[in-house]
């Protein structure tokens, strides 16, 4: 099975309240999956990583084999195709463990998309950051 995963990852004041979001479709564009975390006190980029791994998890639970990911993250993107080197040593142990996870599905790819092609994932991202907000974390 074939899925497209759009993953954000925010953090407001960065450092700051972050949370990771993402949606899987399968091929015809149905929403397998939305999901929207709140990950507590990180960074923007941290954030970007986690929503990532988390989706690339759910993805494998959901039997799939193949995985066509949409993030807006630059960095992340670039990172994962070897075009930027990780240098922040707090980001290396994430990249790491999708770089072994992505190696688990038969085929993927990793693609950059303007933020306005991720809105889906961004409002799970702002929802689960107002959400612990509004109860006063």
């Amino acid at each position: 099975m074939e899925v497209i995963i759009f993953t954000d990852g925010g953090a407001r004041g960065n450092p700051g309240p972050a949370a990771s979001g993402y949606v899987i479709k399968n091929e015809l564009g149905d929403n397998l999956a939305k999901v929207g975390l709140y990950l507590g006190h990180t960074t923007n980029n941290q954030a970007e990583y986690q929503a990532l791994l988390n989706a690339l998890l759910h993805a494998q639970k959901l039997g799939a084999t193949a995985v066509n990911c949409f993030l807006d993250s630059e960095l992340i993107v670039k990172q994962i195709k070897g075009e930027y080197k990780v240098k922040n040593k707090e980001l290396a142990p994430h990249f790491l463990k999708i770089w072994n996870l992505l190696r688990t599905f038969i085929k993927y790819t990793i693609t950059h998309v303007p933020r306005e092609r991720n809105k889906e994932a961004d409002a799970l991202v702002n929802r689960a950051i107002d959400a612990q907000q509004n109860i006063g974390l």
